[in-house]
């Protein structure tokens, strides 16, 4: 593989070759058409080239560095079995830019390729796949859910909070930490009129709940899922069937918490009971009650809990979406500066 260079960044040239001991693996690590190290390049203003098992990296030296430690991490993940696309690339580069994030890479710094580093020390396992973190916010986010009985996820779509949320619930299902996983969120219509809908209570506010049920089959088998929903072990519910109960051995989850008025949101949280965790996920800046955000309980709850002992807040920006690299961008041109 040989390509133009690329300009790369003002300071002290270095180059720096990594030897990989699984040639095979090295058609994932690059991706089609070679568009990881494409990818690298482009973003980190690094030449690559790759002759056999043998990678490249020329320019300077704080972004060769970079670029080391993001295909070391890539090729950990391969050997793990993980899938390796474009936007665990975009991830991984960004967080190979954290400097206070070293812990969280499988390679160590340094290597070259070699088998060493073992799987990242913040990481959510179930009975599909084991999840790590993509952002730096993530990261935070995922050591709130072990530390912490009450958590705030803020932040715009596509970051992963109710994804981790659900995934972090089941690995405690999954090891006995709790009895029972509560699934809520707000039947409330986004914008346009859905009308009548037929069938009994389940298949009426099943549509709202869709998402809940997206996440929880991507950490379980489809069998497993609904042997655990008719035995109650899992429970997905709209936030009115929880008035008057007391959530005990659960891991409960509140899924677009910025759609709940403010007395909803303190009956939910008022649920609260003995060996719980609760973990309640929104966006501040997109609701849809008629009051708009001034009447949004999430936003309420957040001013009067902020600094509350045992109760963190895990907050996410455009710069945190797992999405497509574009979904961050709307985000950014819908609540940037001149929004």
């Amino acid at each position: 593989m040989s390509r133009k260079p690329v300009a790369a960044q003002p300071g002290e040239r270095s180059r720096v070759e990594l030897t990989f001991d699984r040639p095979q693996l090295l058609s994932a690590l690059f991706g089609q058409y070679d568009r990881n190290l494409v990818m690298l390049e482009n973003r980190l203003g690094v030449y690559i080239t790759a002759r056999g098992n043998r990678v490249g990296l020329e320019g300077s030296a704080e972004q060769v560095a970079l670029a080391r430690d993001v295909l070391n991490d890539l090729y950990h993940r391969i050997q793990r079995g993980e899938e390796v696309d474009g936007g665990l690339v975009d991830a991984a580069i960004a967080m190979a830019a954290e400097p206070t994030l070293d812990g969280i890479f499988a390679a160590d710094r340094g290597s070259a390729g070699g088998t060493g580093g073992g799987a990242p020390p913040i990481m959510i396992r179930t009975r599909k796949k084991t999840i790590v973190p993509r952002t730096p916010a993530q990261a935070h986010y995922m050591r709130e859910l072990v530390n912490n009985d009450m958590i705030f996820a803020l932040g715009p779509a596509g970051t992963g909070k109710t994804y981790l949320a659900v995934a972090q619930a089941v690995g405690q299902l999954i090891t006995g930490s709790v009895q029972r996983l509560i699934l809520s969120r707000p039947a409330v219509e986004a914008g346009e009129r859905l009308g009548f809908l037929p069938g009994d209570m389940k298949e009426k506010v099943d549509p709202y709940l869709r998402p809940l049920y997206d996440a929880l089959y991507d950490c379980l088998p489809a069998e497993q899922v609904e042997r655990r929903i008719a035995s109650g072990e899992i429970e997905i519910a709209p936030i009115a069937f929880m008035r008057g109960r007391t959530l005990a051995d659960a891991f409960v989850i509140l899924d677009e918490a910025q759609n709940t008025t403010p007395a909803q949101m303190k009956m939910f949280l008022t649920r609260f009971g003995q060996n719980s965790r609760m973990v309640i996920c929104g966006d501040p800046n997109q609701t849809d009650l008629p009051g708009g955000v001034a009447a949004s309980g999430l936003a309420d709850a957040t001013i009067r809990l902020e600094g509350v002992e045992g109760i963190a807040m895990a907050r996410f920006s455009a710069a945190d979406v797992v999405r497509h690299p574009i979904v961050g961008r709307i985000v950014e041109a819908y609540e940037g500066p001149d929004a």
